[in-house]
Protein backbone atom coordinates (compact mmCIF):
# COMPACT_ATOMS: atom_id res chain seq x y z
CA UNK A 1 0.00 0.00 0.00
CA UNK A 2 3.21 2.38 0.08
CA UNK A 3 3.26 5.09 2.65
CA UNK A 4 0.05 6.36 4.65
CA UNK A 5 -0.58 9.27 6.26
CA UNK A 6 -2.78 8.67 9.87
CA UNK A 7 -6.24 10.06 9.81
CA UNK A 8 -7.80 10.62 12.95
CA UNK A 9 -11.89 10.81 13.39
CA UNK A 10 -11.62 14.21 15.42
CA UNK A 11 -14.49 15.48 17.33
CA UNK A 12 -14.09 19.04 18.69
CA UNK A 13 -16.80 21.11 20.14
CA UNK A 14 -20.42 21.24 18.79
CA UNK A 15 -20.55 20.71 15.33
CA UNK A 16 -23.00 22.04 13.02
CA UNK A 17 -23.55 21.19 9.61
CA UNK A 18 -26.70 21.37 7.56
CA UNK A 19 -28.52 19.88 10.61
CA UNK A 20 -27.58 20.72 13.93
CA UNK A 21 -25.99 16.93 15.37
CA UNK A 22 -24.99 15.23 18.71
CA UNK A 23 -24.25 12.10 19.69
CA UNK A 24 -27.38 11.69 21.31
CA UNK A 25 -29.91 12.25 18.23
CA UNK A 26 -28.54 10.10 15.82
CA UNK A 27 -29.80 6.80 16.70
CA UNK A 28 -29.39 2.78 14.50
CA UNK A 29 -31.84 3.21 11.41
CA UNK A 30 -35.16 1.36 11.80
CA UNK A 31 -35.04 -2.36 10.09
CA UNK A 32 -37.04 -0.85 7.10
CA UNK A 33 -34.72 2.26 6.53
CA UNK A 34 -31.50 -0.15 7.21
CA UNK A 35 -33.08 -2.50 4.52
CA UNK A 36 -33.85 0.22 2.07
CA UNK A 37 -30.10 1.80 2.61
CA UNK A 38 -28.76 -1.64 1.90
CA UNK A 39 -30.83 -2.16 -0.95
CA UNK A 40 -29.59 1.34 -2.92
CA UNK A 41 -26.17 0.32 -2.15
CA UNK A 42 -26.24 -2.98 -3.30
CA UNK A 43 -27.99 -1.80 -6.32
CA UNK A 44 -25.44 1.02 -6.94
CA UNK A 45 -22.63 -1.47 -6.57
CA UNK A 46 -23.64 -4.42 -9.09
CA UNK A 47 -24.77 -1.02 -11.52
CA UNK A 48 -21.82 1.25 -11.44
CA UNK A 49 -22.70 4.82 -13.11
CA UNK A 50 -26.64 4.78 -11.80
CA UNK A 51 -27.61 6.39 -9.00
CA UNK A 52 -29.86 4.60 -6.51
CA UNK A 53 -31.93 6.53 -3.86
CA UNK A 54 -31.33 6.27 -0.35
CA UNK A 55 -34.22 6.46 2.22
CA UNK A 56 -35.61 9.71 2.99
CA UNK A 57 -35.93 9.56 6.31
CA UNK A 58 -32.52 9.42 7.46
CA UNK A 59 -31.35 12.91 5.69
CA UNK A 60 -33.51 14.89 7.79
CA UNK A 61 -30.80 14.40 10.54
CA UNK A 62 -28.00 13.04 8.93
CA UNK A 63 -25.23 14.01 6.50
CA UNK A 64 -26.17 12.05 3.64
CA UNK A 65 -22.48 9.68 3.57
CA UNK A 66 -23.37 8.54 7.12
CA UNK A 67 -26.39 6.79 6.00
CA UNK A 68 -24.06 4.19 4.20
CA UNK A 69 -22.24 3.63 7.53
CA UNK A 70 -24.87 3.73 9.84
CA UNK A 71 -26.79 1.20 7.98
CA UNK A 72 -24.06 -1.03 7.39
CA UNK A 73 -21.88 -0.81 10.74
CA UNK A 74 -21.82 -3.39 13.57
CA UNK A 75 -19.61 -4.09 16.11
CA UNK A 76 -16.99 -6.14 14.28
CA UNK A 77 -16.53 -3.40 11.46
CA UNK A 78 -13.83 -0.64 12.54
CA UNK A 79 -15.33 2.81 10.95
CA UNK A 80 -13.97 6.36 10.53
CA UNK A 81 -15.89 9.70 9.74
CA UNK A 82 -13.30 11.77 7.96
CA UNK A 83 -14.75 15.61 8.79
CA UNK A 84 -14.33 19.22 9.71
CA UNK A 85 -13.11 20.21 12.78
CA UNK A 86 -15.87 20.91 15.10
CA UNK A 87 -18.13 18.16 13.56
CA UNK A 88 -19.52 15.40 15.99
CA UNK A 89 -20.36 13.06 12.82
CA UNK A 90 -17.83 10.47 14.22
CA UNK A 91 -19.41 10.50 18.04
CA UNK A 92 -22.41 10.16 16.16
CA UNK A 93 -21.90 7.08 14.77
CA UNK A 94 -20.08 5.23 17.17
CA UNK A 95 -22.84 5.74 19.94
CA UNK A 96 -26.00 4.82 17.24
CA UNK A 97 -23.88 1.97 16.24
CA UNK A 98 -21.45 1.12 18.75
CA UNK A 99 -18.92 0.09 16.21
CA UNK A 100 -15.38 0.76 17.11
CA UNK A 101 -13.25 3.91 15.64
CA UNK A 102 -10.51 3.07 13.74
CA UNK A 103 -7.68 5.06 11.92
CA UNK A 104 -8.95 6.03 7.96
CA UNK A 105 -5.75 3.62 6.69
CA UNK A 106 -7.33 0.40 8.83
CA UNK A 107 -11.33 1.27 9.06
CA UNK A 108 -13.31 -1.14 6.70
CA UNK A 109 -16.18 1.62 6.37
CA UNK A 110 -15.24 5.39 5.95
CA UNK A 111 -17.80 8.07 5.76
CA UNK A 112 -16.22 11.37 4.33
CA UNK A 113 -18.68 14.16 5.12
CA UNK A 114 -15.19 16.74 4.23
CA UNK A 115 -12.93 16.82 1.03
CA UNK A 116 -10.57 14.21 0.82
CA UNK A 117 -7.14 14.37 -1.63
CA UNK A 118 -5.31 11.78 -3.33
CA UNK A 119 -3.38 11.06 -0.21
CA UNK A 120 -6.23 10.19 1.81
CA UNK A 121 -8.02 8.16 -1.62
CA UNK A 122 -4.32 6.16 -2.18
CA UNK A 123 -4.11 5.27 1.95
CA UNK A 124 -7.68 3.28 2.48
CA UNK A 125 -7.13 -0.11 3.80
CA UNK A 126 -6.90 -2.41 0.06
CA UNK A 127 -7.56 -5.75 1.99
CA UNK A 128 -5.19 -8.49 0.12
CA UNK A 129 -5.13 -11.22 -2.74
CA UNK A 130 -5.99 -13.61 -0.29
CA UNK A 131 -8.58 -11.26 1.51
CA UNK A 132 -10.37 -8.93 -0.30
CA UNK A 133 -13.17 -8.36 1.56
CA UNK A 134 -10.80 -6.30 3.89
CA UNK A 135 -10.76 -3.78 1.51
CA UNK A 136 -12.39 -0.37 2.57
CA UNK A 137 -16.36 0.63 1.31
CA UNK A 138 -15.71 4.23 1.20
CA UNK A 139 -18.84 6.43 0.95
CA UNK A 140 -17.66 9.88 -0.06
CA UNK A 141 -19.97 13.47 -0.75
CA UNK A 142 -20.14 15.07 -3.54
CA UNK A 143 -22.21 17.60 -4.96
CA UNK A 144 -23.54 16.13 -8.10
CA UNK A 145 -22.91 13.31 -9.98
CA UNK A 146 -23.27 15.07 -13.68
CA UNK A 147 -22.27 18.79 -13.77
CA UNK A 148 -18.41 18.60 -12.94
CA UNK A 149 -15.89 19.65 -14.86
CA UNK A 150 -14.45 16.58 -16.07
CA UNK A 151 -16.59 13.39 -17.48
CA UNK A 152 -16.13 10.18 -16.58
CA UNK A 153 -16.68 6.88 -19.07
CA UNK A 154 -17.10 3.86 -16.73
CA UNK A 155 -17.01 0.37 -18.20
CA UNK A 156 -16.87 -3.35 -16.55
CA UNK A 157 -18.50 -5.71 -14.86
CA UNK A 158 -22.87 -4.39 -14.38
CA UNK A 159 -22.33 -1.83 -16.73
CA UNK A 160 -23.77 -2.28 -20.52
CA UNK A 161 -21.70 -0.51 -23.45
CA UNK A 162 -20.56 2.54 -20.72
CA UNK A 163 -22.00 5.20 -18.33
CA UNK A 164 -21.05 8.66 -18.02
CA UNK A 165 -21.27 10.36 -14.75
CA UNK A 166 -19.16 14.10 -14.48
CA UNK A 167 -19.01 14.62 -10.15
CA UNK A 168 -18.94 17.43 -8.30
CA UNK A 169 -16.69 17.84 -5.64
CA UNK A 170 -13.60 15.53 -6.07
CA UNK A 171 -9.80 16.67 -6.31
CA UNK A 172 -8.60 16.80 -9.37
CA UNK A 173 -6.12 14.00 -9.09
CA UNK A 174 -8.58 11.43 -7.89
CA UNK A 175 -9.22 8.89 -11.30
CA UNK A 176 -5.62 8.44 -10.93
CA UNK A 177 -4.97 8.14 -7.50
CA UNK A 178 -8.27 5.72 -7.32
CA UNK A 179 -6.52 3.39 -10.37
CA UNK A 180 -3.50 3.04 -8.13
CA UNK A 181 -5.83 1.65 -4.86
CA UNK A 182 -7.21 -0.82 -7.22
CA UNK A 183 -4.46 -1.52 -9.02
CA UNK A 184 -3.89 -4.50 -7.16
CA UNK A 185 -7.13 -6.67 -7.60
CA UNK A 186 -8.80 -8.32 -6.46
CA UNK A 187 -7.55 -6.34 -3.45
CA UNK A 188 -8.80 -2.68 -3.30
CA UNK A 189 -11.91 -0.22 -2.82
CA UNK A 190 -15.06 0.19 -3.52
CA UNK A 191 -16.46 3.53 -3.63
CA UNK A 192 -20.18 5.39 -3.35
CA UNK A 193 -20.51 8.91 -4.39
CA UNK A 194 -23.29 10.19 -2.38
CA UNK A 195 -25.20 13.44 -3.46
CA UNK A 196 -26.41 16.00 -1.37
CA UNK A 197 -29.89 15.52 -2.17
CA UNK A 198 -29.77 11.96 -1.07
CA UNK A 199 -28.43 9.64 -4.74
CA UNK A 200 -25.67 6.88 -4.35
CA UNK A 201 -23.67 5.60 -7.53
CA UNK A 202 -21.22 3.21 -6.80
CA UNK A 203 -17.55 2.55 -7.97
CA UNK A 204 -16.78 -0.72 -7.58
CA UNK A 205 -12.74 -1.87 -7.62
CA UNK A 206 -14.09 -3.20 -10.83
CA UNK A 207 -14.69 -0.49 -12.58
CA UNK A 208 -12.32 1.22 -15.28
CA UNK A 209 -13.32 4.75 -14.85
CA UNK A 210 -11.52 6.52 -18.46
CA UNK A 211 -11.23 10.61 -17.33
CA UNK A 212 -12.42 13.30 -20.28
CA UNK A 213 -12.10 16.93 -20.71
Amino acid sequence: MGRTRPHHCRIRGVGVTAQTVTAQTVTALPPTQSQQAFRAMLEALARPGTPMALPREPLTILAPAIVPVIALADLSTGVCVLEHDGDRWAEAVATATSAPTWPAEMARLVAAVRPIDEEDLRGFTRGSAYAPEDGALVALSVRDVQGGPLRWTLSGPGIRGTARIAPQGLPAGFVAARADAVAAYPAGIDILLVTDDGRVVGLPRTTTITEEN
